[in-house]
């Protein structure tokens, strides 16, 4: 899981690397020596077993934890992408190819990169056992891996591929296409990982390089041997694909740009584009609410890497929506207007527009990989129910501890595990069924402009680290029982994703014949994460999902009514009354929500609880006013009007003028021409509304650039 994107961090080798090595720079010739006579190639770092756990034991764990070895070179190499299944094996795709299709060192391993399962079978904490499942060129460094069950889903564009194990030997017996089509070959701003979320279905994401979204041709799907690249005018052939907004999924500015979110059924159908306008948002976590997280890259090296919790169906901004212009714009308007250096990331992802869903959290220069969530309980606090991310640019593992703040959040950041070693360059990250973290480390000299400085096969590198408490060295995996609804039920409250996918397979099954065990689960367990992932199944008995729906809407705890709201509308339930229900919820996150539901509702009642959201906006809560914005898109004109008709014309307050600048309605331009014109209006004020009539059509804009350049404007 390497980014290309931050050109200008430093690659920091040991004394055999060259000034030829940098970034950009042609590949060394590695079988010469310094007087140029031939000689054996040199490593370029100390390699193997032994140099792998003398480096392990520099690391620096958080307070209270220790990482162990659990595997490196040569077992596997360069690990891209990694997860754990519900025996608590490791499995990598493995980038030795790395940029090989381009790269003067060209191709390194010529059967292909493959997928490694590696075991610790004395529960030691090392692995001790390892086979590989499959190889092939058509997955040379795979930016995704997905375990569930006998299938595995590997993401490497053009392509995203289903490997199936039909007879149980841990070896790939059947190759199906699950999407192509996508750009970015060889680059690390493709598709990347897939991730089973707790309503049951598959989440994933691309960064700016991956383009569209196709399903496979008939004759892809028709001959699909297991091994061999499809060629180039097969993959042409596919069209992009329609989601179910009606839209195609493609980056062309109608409507979405960029690197996108999406959500599908498990078999590739219902494909959802929950947001876009990412540059390289590398790997989503979903929680057991289906909040989603992710990181986004900055720009190389500005600075701006940033941590999202994705609003659905939100636009984050990495380039302007009216015309595609990059962060280069943004930064020339920030220096022109004299802004702080701080204040110059606001305007790289376009946050003075209206309609672009606010960041989380700046974490500043970097090279943003894997994240996931960790909802275990082995690791201490901080580290429970946060997100745990990557990011292999500044060499660390962190936690962002996140708080709730108004219809948002707010977080911070804590180191989970650093090292002195300048290889250290973590990919991925995963939680075991035991609830250890689980660290893959590409380990190179630097990340970075489609470079590695590790390009000798006998030599290269990548590490595994188990990270957890002290007194926990031995790696043990539970036995499930997934042959009755007890045990299903015990593997679903496991914080390990394939276990948790298999529990909520069986369960699913099962129906009512579950119903009572997690009944149990909903109304005695104290932990609100494992009740909604309960409710979720609870909802999907036929003929209860109402049932569940409210009872979750009426729990104290805010997230388990966003639960509620949420399996609604995936049940394709009738919100509004649910909507109506909650719509003076005490919890601006639940008004949140409320406002999402409305959007594209063909109900006469939806203008009326849209304006009676709006109405309590406060004026200051940007994620609260894009949820309003969503939840109005492309009925602007019905509830802007109803908001007017609620506030009675008195729409000129600190909250009214933000809606009527985040407003496409035709009707908010008579008011923003009164707001550009006012005498007393400030500067930086007249240019943000003169902006908002940016993004509405028609002849009353029109109408009104004249009315603001008679005003004397």
């Amino acid at each position: 899981m390497r980014i290309e994107a931050v050109l200008c961090i430093t690659f920091v080798a040991a004394a055999t690397i060259t000034a030829a090595d940098a970034p950009g720079s042609a590949a060394p010739k590695q079988n010469a020596n310094a007087s140029g006579a031939n000689a054996a190639p040199k490593p370029p770092h100390s390699n193997g077993p032994a140099a792998a756990k003398a480096e392990t034991a520099r690391m620096t764990p958080a307070s209270g934890l220790k990482a162990q070895l659990f595997a490196s070179e040569p077992m596997f190499v360069n690990p891209c992408d990694m997860d754990i299944d519900a025996r608590g094996r490791v499995w990598v795709t493995e980038g030795a190819n790395y940029r090989s299709s381009f790269q003067k060192w060209g191709l390194l391993r010529p059967a292909g990169d493959r997928i490694v399962i590696m075991e610790d079978t004395n529960g030691d904490g090392a692995a001790d056992k390892a086979k590989t499942f499959y190889q092939d060129p058509s997955i040379n460094s795979a930016l995704g891996i997905c375990v569930l069950g006998n299938k595995v889903i590997v993401s490497s564009s053009p392509n995203v591929f289903v490997l199936t194990d039909t007879d149980g030997d841990d070896v790939a017996d059947k190759r199906e296409v699950l999407f192509t089509g996508i750009k970015g070959f060889d680059h690390d701003h493709a598709v990347h990982a897939f991730v089973f979320g707790p309503d049951g279905k598959l989440y994933f994401n691309f960064g700016n390089a991956g383009g569209q979204l196709c399903y496979p041709t008939d004759e892809m799907k028709k001959n699909t041997p297991l091994h061999g690249v499809f060629s180039k005018e097969e993959i042409a052939k596919a069209r992009p694909l329609t989601d179910v907004d009606g839209n195609l999924v493609t980056d062309k500015g109608k409507p979405y740009r960029q690197g996108m979110v999406f959500r599908c059924d498990l078999d590739g159908s219902n494909v959802e584009v929950l947001g876009h306008n990412f540059r390289n948002n590398y790997e989503v976590a979903v929680d057991s609410f289906g909040t989603l997280w992710q990181s986004d890259n900055d720009d190389d090296g500005n600075r701006g890497v940033r941590i999202n919790y994705v609003m659905e169906k939100g636009n984050f901004g990495f380039v302007d929506e009216l015309k595609g212009e990059s962060w280069g714009a943004g930064w020339k308007r920030a220096q022109a207007k004299g802004v702080s250096e701080s204040e110059k990331i606001s305007y790289q992802w376009h946050l003075h527009d209206p309609g672009v869903v606010p960041n989380l959290l700046n974490t500043g220069q970097g090279s943003p990989t894997g994240i996931t969530v960790y909802e275990g309980s082995l690791l201490p606090e901080p580290f429970r129910n946060q997100m745990i991310h990557c990011d292999a640019g500044p060499r660390v593992v962190r936690a962002y501890p996140v708080k709730p703040d108004g219809a948002g959040y707010s977080a911070t950041m804590a180191d989970v595990l650093t090292s002195p070693d300048a290889w250290y360059r973590p990919s991925d990250v995963c939680v075991a069924p035991d609830g250890s973290l689980f660290i893959a480390d590409w380990h190179d000299a630097g990340v970075g402009g489609h470079n590695m400085a590790d390009r000798i096969l006998e030599f290269m590198t990548g590490r595994i680290y188990r990270v957890a408490p002290e007194n926990k060295p031995k790696y043990r995996t539970a036995k499930l029982n997934l042959k009755s609804a007890s045990g299903c039920v015990t593997a679903l409250q496991s914080p390990n994703h394939e276990t948790r996918y298999l529990a909520w397979t069986e369960l699913n099954k099962m129906q009512s014949k579950a119903q009572k065990e997690l009944e149990k689960v909903w109304t005695k367990n104290s932990d609100p994460r494992m009740r909604a992932r309960a409710l979720q199944l609870l909802a999907r008995i036929k003929g209860n999902e109402a049932k569940y729906v409210e009872a979750a809407l009426k729990e104290q705890n805010s997230d388990l009514r966003i639960t509620g709201l949420r399996t609604a509308r995936l049940l394709k339930l009738d919100v509004i009354p649910y909507v109506k229900q909650l719509v003076n919820d005490p919890s601006a996150q639940v008004r949140r929500e409320c406002a999402i539901a409305l959007r594209h509702s063909a109900s006469s009642e939806a203008p009326r609880l849209w304006a009676q959201l709006a109405g309590q906006f406060d004026g200051k809560d940007r994620w609260y006013l894009e949820a309003l914005g969503i939840g109005a898109d492309k009925q602007e004109e019905k509830f802007f009007a109803a908001w007017l008709d609620s506030v009675s014309g008195n729409w000129n307050t600190s909250a009214g003028r933000e809606i009527v600048w985040r407003s496409r309605s035709t009707k908010s331009v008579p008011m923003l021409v009164k707001l550009i014109t006012a005498k007393e209006a400030a500067p930086a004020d007249k240019d943000r509304y003169m902006r908002a009539l940016d993004f509405i059509n028609g002849p009353e804009k029109e109408q009104a650039l004249v009315d603001i350049a008679t005003g004397g404007l």
